[in-house]
């Protein structure tokens, strides 16, 4: 990828973790971070709650975009330590079936308090695998069928590792931090694995583009050159 298209990768990805950051926390933070300023009427301070959230997305897109661009190696040692694709496919589907067991039994339900909690952790696993599985038919359906494992591995573990940290901490909303981080996350790696080969091939485009403009520059200075002489 040419650098000019990797930076119009990059900011795309960054608009949207901020975008859908910013608007799915109105939801789910509403209660405790929009509406205090929404009834008193303190419009400056509810669009820096706003702005925060936004940036709170951006980070997330930065560190999904880190995610994906470690993954893509990774995919590489993989089929080239298990010899064929198809191995390594099997692979990657036992560490899948490991991940959601863990996310089940040693996050989940070990820190649902409540029933409350329970059907919300439930929901956002349902949300991560359901879009997993959907980003994953349209890569395969884009691209190649041996690609749809690949892609569900990306979409469920690589996604669970950027998720781990709100995981991890115990506070008194995390639950709402965990709901509202899981969104960008998905968003941006969706937007990284489909459009990808879209950047690659505007790259090449591009290169050829520029091959082509100096054949021409170097084409049209041969003749001044054999005037001279």
């Amino acid at each position: 990828m040419t650098i000019r298209n990797w930076f119009k990768f990059f900011i795309k990805a960054l608009l949207i973790g901020g975008i859908i950051t910013g608007f799915v926390g109105l939801v789910i933070r509403w209660e405790d971070a929009f509406a205090p300023y929404f009834q008193q009427g303190e419009w400056g301070e509810f669009l820096a709650a706003f702005v925060w959230m936004v940036i709170v997305g951006f980070t997330m897109s930065v560190v999904s975009q880190m995610g994906f661009f470690a993954y893509l190696t990774v995919h590489q040692f993989g089929v080239g330590i298990f010899r064929t694709l198809r191995l390594w496919n099997w692979v990657q589907v036992l560490i899948i079936a490991i991940v959601i067991f863990d996310l089940i039994f040693f996050r989940f339900v070990s820190y649902a308090e409540t029933a409350g909690q329970q059907l919300l952790y439930m929901g956002l696993l349902a949300v991560l695998v359901v879009t997993a599985v959907a980003v994953a038919y349209l890569k395969a359906k884009w691209t190649k069928k041996n690609a749809f494992i690949s892609a569900l591995f990306f979409m469920i573990v690589v996604t669970t590792l950027e998720w781990l940290p709100a995981l991890m901490v115990r506070s008194e909303n995390i639950d709402s931090w965990v709901a509202l981080l899981l969104f960008p996350l998905l968003a941006v790696n969706a937007f990284q694995l489909l459009m990808l080969p879209k950047y690659n091939a505007q790259s090449d485009v591009d290169r050829e583009r520029l091959e082509q403009r100096k054949a021409a520059r170097k084409s049209m200075m041969q003749p001044a050159n054999s005037k001279r002489k």
